[in-house]
């Protein structure tokens, strides 16, 4: 059976942890939903993955849709959820408009990064039928105001505004919430106030679930990867296939993400 926003809601109900992984073409699409990863991101991060930028700002709608579709065809019954790139949704009519592109190209669910300034962009969609995933804490594509790629979300004030933007979101229709790198108390106190699906990455255990990386987690990432990063192609028997097993296990089993992999 496909997976649907209603499977993710009865997960969460029967307190049964699910899996994210991003995916951008077909063959990978294939591979992460056949493991039985129940979500597909299609994440702006193929700019840096795919497209070797420095960042995701520069990736395009048309990327996105793109990409969508590549992942739509080989998709065997995940949720495939798409981000709207950088200033593809600074007002609620060009959302709508770049949303209907994600979807028309085979998107369940649209993510977009932001707080209070979104609360009406999400109403909109939401009302209009798109489903939304709201990204909180770490937004990749805020990267420049927050001078690099931080842990938000630990004093006070930022704390505050974060619960407050969580049930605000929720309130304005949101479907999923999707936290980056905040402390994993600070999850814990918005995962008792909030009742719709929560993703976590960096974000520590008590999410309903863990998203990462397909490259991070396959350990193809050049470089130093973030301390959320785990690479599970070890955990597995030497295959893609058993890494992306062994990731969806650990998750379920909760002994993914460990302490270590989490923020203070």
């Amino acid at each position: 059976m496909p997976v649907t926003l209603s499977t993710l809601n009865k997960l969460k109900q029967n307190g049964e942890k699910f899996t994210c992984l991003t995916a951008y073409d077909s063959t990978f699409s294939h591979m992460v939903s056949s493991a039985g990863v129940e979500v597909i991101l299609v994440g702006d991060s193929l700019g840096m993955v795919l497209q070797g930028h420095q960042s995701t700002l520069p990736v395009t709608n048309d990327d996105m849709a793109y990409h969508t579709a590549c992942v739509a065809r080989g998709n065997q019954g995940a949720l495939i959820m798409a981000d709207l790139p950088f200033m593809a949704y600074a007002t609620s009519e060009q959302a709508y408009a770049n949303s209907m592109q994600l979807m028309q190209a085979g998107a369940h669910v649209v993510k977009l990064e932001g707080g209070k300034w979104l609360r009406e962009t999400v109403a909109k969609l939401s009302d209009r039928g798109v489903p939304v995933c709201v990204h909180l804490g770490l937004t990749p594509q805020s990267v420049n105001k927050f001078g690099g790629y931080k842990v938000q979300g630990r004093d006070p004030k930022a704390r505050k505004a974060l619960i407050k933007d969580s049930i605000k979101a929720q309130d304005a229709g949101a479907a999923i919430l999707l936290y980056e790198c905040i402390p994993s108390d600070l999850t814990e106190e918005i995962m008792s106030q909030v009742e719709i699906p929560v993703i976590g990455i960096g974000a520590g255990p008590a999410t309903d679930a863990q998203v990462l990386v397909l490259h991070d987690m396959l350990g193809a990432t050049p470089g130093k990867t973030a301390k959320f990063v785990h690479n599970f192609m070890p955990d597995g028997d030497g295959t893609i296939k058993g890494a992306i097993e062994a990731y969806v296990k650990a998750v379920k089993a909760g002994s993914f993400p460990k302490p270590e992999h989490g923020f203070e």
